[in-house]
């Protein structure tokens, strides 16, 4: 059996892949532009991929081709009518990541809400040296306790963040995109309901027809002053242009995200423009990516690979 890897460097270089020998030849590319693909996957029976997309262009002369393994939850980059009429199965994987999702939202909540970026400068700065009391709270910070926080999207990774926003003494309310999602103990309420009450928003829902676009200019107008909005989802869900203009404008008090709407980051990005990190934190798209969480990815990836052609 010959494993083919299109874009290895996404797993990262710090992750045991040897396991995976035991099923044949494994050839792994760092990375594959579309029009690398055809000619990479020739005679491969097994595809090992995180974005590099897949559909007939791509796998049309993959003739030996059986099995599609995307190294995520997301499945955006597969044709699957194509695959689907070829034979092709898939797989993906959902809930390897939801303990290191769930953690970087707080990291990134309480990065903007600690105000930290100023106090470490302030030190650093050598501000504090000498200074005439021994605390300094100028930039004014709050505790959460007590805070309303909205989640859309209340699966997984949602419902994880709900369970520790309660610890902490929020009150957790959420907006079901689809409409269907009744999960005990937290409070479901429109849409309309969950941008004006809350002083916490974060995202955790997939990317579709109900999600695209939905933080948009009219949605920041509604949120809070002060309210701290947190991206975790997919970066079209919030269209940037009106973040950005909500976040120059003083519309909502900040924004940390992990997700954008082209990554890598785009040189138009309208977030380039903004400087200020105690208003907007963005990270490259890391919030699933703890050691631990990618080495549990691989080793489920391999376990659907054995499942499938009944080997071990």
């Amino acid at each position: 059996m010959k494993l083919v890897f299109l874009d290895a460097k996404t797993i990262g270089d710090d992750i045991d892949l040897s396991g995976y020998e035991r099923f044949g030849e494994v050839v792994k590319y760092r990375f594959s532009k579309p029009e690398e693909v055809p000619q990479r996957v020739t005679d491969a029976e097994v595809l090992i991929v995180n974005k590099v997309p897949i559909n007939e262009q791509t796998v049309g002369s993959a003739t030996k081709l059986k099995l599609v393994c995307v190294t995520a939850t997301g499945t955006d980059n597969l044709d699957k009518e194509y695959l689907k009429g070829r034979g092709i199965a898939f797989r993906n994987v959902a809930g390897y990541s939801t303990e290191t999702v769930a953690q970087h939202t707080f990291a990134l909540l309480f990065y903007l809400v600690e105000k930290m970026p100023y106090y470490d400068d302030y030190v650093k700065g050598e501000h504090y040296i000498g200074d005439t009391s021994f605390t300094h709270f100028d930039k004014v910070f709050h505790e959460i306790h007590g805070k309303t926080w909205g989640i859309i999207g209340l699966g997984a990774i949602g419902q994880r963040v709900a369970d520790i926003a309660k610890l902490f003494g929020c009150q957790v309310i959420y907006y079901s995109t689809t409409g269907k999602n009744n999960q005990d103990g937290y409070m479901r309420v429109d849409f309309d309901t969950l941008l004006l009450r809350s002083d916490i928003i974060s995202v955790h829902a997939p990317l579709n027809e109900q999600t695209r676009g939905l933080m948009n200019g009219a949605a920041f107008s509604k949120m809070k002053k002060e309210a701290i909005f947190l991206n975790l989802g997919r970066g079209p869900i919030v269209v940037e242009q009106d973040l950005a203009h909500a976040l120059c404008e003083r519309e909502i008090g900040a924004a940390g995200l992990d997700v954008l709407s082209e990554e890598p980051m785009s040189a138009d990005s309208p977030f380039r423009r903004i400087k200020d990190s105690s208003r907007l934190v963005i990270t490259p798209h890391i919030a699933w990516a703890s050691v631990e969480a990618r080495r549990r990815l691989m080793k489920i990836i391999e376990g659907q690979i054995e499942e499938f052609f009944g080997c071990s």
